[in-house]
């Protein structure tokens, strides 16, 4: 999942930020849910893929195993710092893999070129949801299906991190994280949006898992460094630091597991197809 808004730059995260998104974010928060996205498209071998708001490419690594050899997987994703890091990232064994730093807004992508196009957690990031969708509708041919997954809910960790920045760095920071972390469309939303860009048998359904963090405090700054707000917990005093992930962890305090927590999460999956 790259992050695409009205003001790009100021979501183009540098490759040290791509590189803790890959080590934090995309291993412990993404990669749990990218087979029920591959599931949800029906890949089969052979078949020719795009993943759209790729990030470090958790879920087109998924989709190349997937498809195989005889396959081809396309990653697209506006920020070069996460493609740098996908690049240099072990490739699966599978179909390879061609990346290709691209807004979801204007793919350039041939029409009617790929069985199937997957996007976890990139929608609600683009500033025109419409055209994304239809740009995703026009490159899939006849008969191809989409995948494709946002949050159903602010979540219990980001809700506690949001709380743990109100605290000790300041509201506005607060809000900001969880804006823009989890601001998705509604199930009636994403029904319609899909629907009116051409797509039939539009489904949206709740799936939930069971999604593990370790050591809460040096996993909140990684994740915190992994995105815009780097620079201002970077600044913050040691003391200030240790207490962010302190009071992260006590407000999950019910979810300790070992050596972090375990803790249910939710999103919304849709899926559809060209008919």
């Amino acid at each position: 999942m790259a992050c695409e808004m009205n003001k790009h730059e100021a979501w183009q995260l540098t490759r040290e930020a791509a590189e803790l998104y890959e080590r934090y974010v995309a291993r412990y928060i993404l990669a749990p849910w990218a087979p029920l996205l591959v599931d949800g498209a029906r890949l089969s071998e052979g078949e020719c893929v795009l993943d759209v708001a790729c990030g470090t490419g958790v879920v087109t690594r998924a989709a190349a195993k997937r498809v195989g050899p005889s396959g081809h997987v396309v990653g697209v994703d506006l920020n070069p710092g996460m493609l740098a890091v996908a690049r240099s990232l072990p490739a699966p064994a599978g179909a390879p893999i061609e990346w290709i730093e691209r807004s979801a807004l204007d793919l350039r992508l041939p029409d009617a070129s790929f069985d199937a196009v997957l996007c976890q957690q990139g929608l609600q990031f683009f500033p025109d949801k419409a055209l994304a969708l239809r740009n995703m509708r026009r490159v899939l041919k006849h008969g191809g299906r989409l995948a494709l997954s946002v949050w159903n809910s602010p979540g219990l960790y980001n809700s506690a991190v949001g709380e743990a920045l109100a605290r000790y760095i300041s509201n506005e920071t607060s809000v900001q994280f969880l804006s823009s972390r989890r601001q998705a469309p509604t199930r009636e939303e994403l029904q319609h949006l899909a629907t009116g860009a051409g797509f039939s048998g539009v489904e949206v359904r709740v799936s939930g898992i069971n999604i593990h963090l370790p050591d809460l405090d040096q996993f909140t700054l990684g994740h915190l460094g992994a995105t815009p707000f780097a620079a201002v917990i970077a600044a913050v005093d040691p003391a200030t630091s240790k207490q962010l992930g302190a009071s992260v962890m006590k407000q999950l305090q019910r979810y300790a597991d070992g050596d972090g927590v375990t803790y249910p999460e939710e999103t919304h999956l849709l899926t559809a197809q060209v008919s």
